[in-house]
């Protein structure tokens, strides 16, 4: 299993609060140990996206209250601890030379289309830029009816949006068992899955709020799993309450591997193959069609006009000039700037729309060609 990490590009890795604080305040001995080991990866020429909690808990002490139980007092707890949190991270990591980002995203920036596009697009220009960015749930704006609820979920949908390689979620346990070790001294470790099932569920249990910090258990990490296993994207759940968790997991220290069968970008294909439905089409010359066969993206350059009022994010067809649609895919502009940029080269978007837009109308990554 450790060939998995040492083959991964991209990394999305998972921290709870209770790693992160102790008693309201950080755990600086064991972040500098994570930022070490991320580090390391990032030298081995990884990609790596942080994925933490811990400002609800670094903050209720602003509040002179305990544990926080209303939605408000949770939210404010977070407006008083995030900063704390990114500032603790940032320590971390200064050592190394690294920039830290902070992203903080709600449930629609991974469900709607537009900003997911939008989401990711800033997550990419981080990564490239050679940042570590550190994201957690924008709690002091997410109501309990449009919010992950826990990381586990969060980090998940963020390995689906990077088309991550691996999803680490560092726990209070190393990994999945036949029952709780900690009241079944009978129960045994399972390294190694290639699905889940109910079965698998049932062994999970419920969420373990032993810690009285985070929110999550067992049961939200193999959900975390399923979304990753879906993707194509590898989840490791291990124990992280040690000096250097990702160089223990690299050294083949005991945790469970969920591996799906296909890679990220072969799932992503199936997907948008299978569920894009077409709220409108781009007509393009036959350039653009060898262009996209060839495994480009689709360039303003290409294209010749628009059929349908769509907005950015929607999902549409791409269709040549007799017609016939050569791929689907979702679009970074809507229709009223696709026809005003249509047939401009690249460097010339910026003039006609106001504003610095992105070079492709459709990223490769967005598109699938019709078979």
């Amino acid at each position: 299993m450790r060939d998995i990490l040492a083959k991964a590009n991209r990394i999305v890795i998972k921290t709870g609060s209770s790693l992160i604080a102790s008693q309201g305040e950080p755990r600086r001995e064991w972040l500098a140990g994570l930022a070490k080991d991320i580090a390391g990866l990032k030298q081995a020429g990884k990609e790596v996206v942080l994925v933490s909690s811990g400002a609800v808990a670094l903050g209720r002490s602003a509040l002179g209250i305990g544990k926080p139980k209303k939605l408000e007092e949770k939210q404010a707890a977070a407006a008083f601890g995030q900063p704390r949190l990114i500032a603790a991270i940032g320590d971390a990591f200064q050592p190394h030379g690294i920039r830290v980002a902070q992203a903080l995203l709600t449930l629609e920036d991974t469900e709607r289309r537009r900003r997911w596009l939008n989401a990711r697009a800033t997550l990419d220009t981080l990564l490239a830029a050679g940042a570590v960015p550190v994201i957690n749930e924008n709690d002091t704006v997410a109501t309990e009816e449009i919010r992950y609820g826990d990381n586990d979920r969060l980090a998940a949908r963020v390995a689906q949006m990077l088309s991550a390689d691996v999803l680490v979620l560092l726990s209070d346990i190393d990994g999945l068992y036949t029952a709780d070790p900690r009241r079944d001294p009978a129960a045994t470790h399972i390294p190694h899955l290639t699905e889940l099932t109910d079965q698998h569920d049932a062994m999970a249990g419920t969420a373990n709020e032993a810690s009285g910090v985070g929110s999550g258990g067992m049961a939200t990490k193999l959900a975390a799993a399923r979304i990753a296993y879906g993707a194509g994207c590898a989840t490791a759940i291990t124990l992280g309450d040690r000096p250097s968790p990702l160089s223990a997991l690299q050294s083949g220290e005991r945790a469970t591997w969920i591996v799906p069968p296909v890679s990220p970008a072969t799932a992503r294909q199936t997907w948008l193959q299978g569920h894009l439905t077409p709220e409108g089409a781009v007509l393009v010359d036959q350039g653009a069609v060898k262009a996209l066969k060839g495994g480009s993206s689709l360039l303003a350059v290409g294209i010749t006009g628009v059929d349908g009022r769509f907005e950015k994010g929607a999902a549409v067809a791409v269709r040549g000039p007799n017609g016939d649609t050569v791929a689907k895919g979702v679009t970074a502009y809507d229709a009223a700037d696709i026809l005003k940029i249509a047939g401009l080269r690249s460097e010339a978007l910026e003039t006609r729309l106001g504003y610095r837009g992105r070079p492709a109308v459709i990223h490769r990554d967005d598109l699938v060609l019709e078979r």
